[in-house]
């Protein structure tokens, strides 16, 4: 069931959308379907742009360029450059993984994907800028510096934890010896 389980979930989510068109007092299913009828659009309008870029990553940046200033033997010099690749980003926290893998696959050390990850999910600009508007700069400083700090350990911490042989999934080749 474990690959076919997302499927079944939008089964179920349509058939209780489904059941809510037979039964109108059934507001569960009707919002159900609302949400994923909404969730489907965001993703269709965010995903092939964010795909887009992430092959053109692919394609126009040298892996020598990413394992020099991210790879294994960057050091703390990585941090700021994978802060500001994720600050500089908008988008939900699913765009950030095909970028992430995409850095992994180039030779990025796995703590600096995992610190990439973290300040893409608490440290977007257009994120932090609503925070400040609603919460004020103290607060959203006091937040920055405080899970900074905690990214960067826990990064350093899940890397650790990796096997010593763990690799990203390589893309597949086709019969003809190019990429899928």
């Amino acid at each position: 069931m474990g690959k076919y389980w997302p499927w079944f979930l939008f089964t179920c989510v349509a058939a209780l959308w489904a059941y809510s068109l037979l039964h109108a007092d059934f507001a569960f299913g009707k919002k159900a379907g609302e949400n994923l009828a909404s969730f489907l659009v965001e993703m269709a309008s965010v995903l092939p742009p964010m795909f887009l870029l992430v092959g053109l990553f692919e394609i126009w940046v040298p892996r020598k360029v990413i394992e020099r200033y991210a790879g294994l033997r960057s050091g703390m010099r990585a941090v700021p450059w994978m802060i500001l690749l994720a600050t500089l980003q908008a988008g939900p926290l699913y765009v950030a993984f095909p970028v992430a893998i995409g850095l992994w696959r180039k030779g990025c050390a796995p703590r600096n994907v995992f610190i990439y990850l973290g300040a893409f999910s608490a440290m977007k600009i257009p994120m932090l800028t609503f925070e400040v508007a609603f919460l004020g700069w103290r607060f959203s400083l006091a937040r920055t510096l405080i899970s900074l700090p905690v990214f960067i350990i826990l990064a350093i911490v899940m890397e650790r934890l990796l096997p010593a042989d763990f690799r990203p999934p390589a893309l597949e080749e086709t019969s003809d010896g190019g990429d899928v």
